[in-house]
């Protein structure tokens, strides 16, 4: 059941949304997929396998070198997940993958809920990427964010604590309670279990709608969202709902 403070939170009550990008506005499970066909199709694994092989080999390579910028670590997880499929090493094919961010397209609703967000949120990005790739992935999304923090900014990726730290900090430069702020965000694992650890409200975009797997790993820790959402569509919604019975 509900908590009673759970119930009684509303959309209204927050000022800023700081969004992670990957799986929550940007389609990067589409984009990964395309960028592996070429190998997709000589191995002949399944898409929802190789998403699960890409969560895997992705993570594995955030922790090993969380200084190293993210086209640089996609190009070493593309040469893991060759190597953990027995292909040949193939450097040309690595470094396309690696520089395909700017190719991942957006959520089809991505574009117009950000416009209408905007028009009552501060919006703020904190993703695991870096600032050449993100730039590419910002034309997609057609909204001037307020702040954008990167992995290759802090120097660490989600779920590791400091990216959470790093935005608190930012904020409390800004004179932004950490009260007036919903982190909003697909991944369990990379966002809502170290935002929840940070004291941060969550929004969770369901983006999956309750399918497993996928191109992020299971979370690790507790989780406590306060809003769900299987699409940013839905969320505009909820706002515009709520916007008409306070107006009655």
């Amino acid at each position: 059941m509900e908590t009673l403070e759970k119930l009684r939170m509303k959309l209204h009550d927050f000022k800023v949304l700081t969004f992670d990008c990957y799986g929550t506005l940007i389609d990067w499970e589409a984009g990964i997929l395309a960028a592996l066909q070429p190998m997709l199709t000589r191995v002949g694994v399944t898409a929802e396998a190789a998403l699960i092989t890409f969560a895997e080999q992705e993570s594995a390579q955030e922790h090993e070198t969380p200084d190293m910028i993210y086209s640089e670590l996609l190009t070493a997880t593309h040469a893991r997940m060759a190597r953990f499929w027995g292909q040949p090493a193939d450097m040309d094919a690595d470094h396309r993958f690696g520089a395909s961010v700017k190719n991942w397209p957006a959520f089809a609703d991505s574009p117009a809920a950000l416009a209408y967000l905007k028009q009552h949120y501060q919006l703020m990005v904190l993703s695991n990427v870096d600032n050449v790739s993100f730039r590419g992935s910002a034309q997609r999304l057609g909204v001037a964010f307020d702040a954008v923090y990167t992995a290759q900014d802090i120097g660490s990726y989600k779920p590791d604590p400091r990216n959470f730290a790093y935005l608190q900090a930012r904020l409390a430069e800004q004179g932004i309670a950490q009260g007036d702020v919903l982190h909003t965000a697909q991944s369990l694992y990379h966002d809502h279990v170290p935002a929840y650890a940070a004291g941060f409200t969550t929004c969770w975009i369901d983006r999956r709608a309750g399918r497993t797997g996928g191109a992020t790993k299971p979370p690790g820790g507790a989780v406590d969202y306060k809003f769900r959402f299987t699409s940013l569509a839905e969320m505009v919604a909820a706002h515009q709902a709520e916007a008409i019975e306070r107006a009655r």
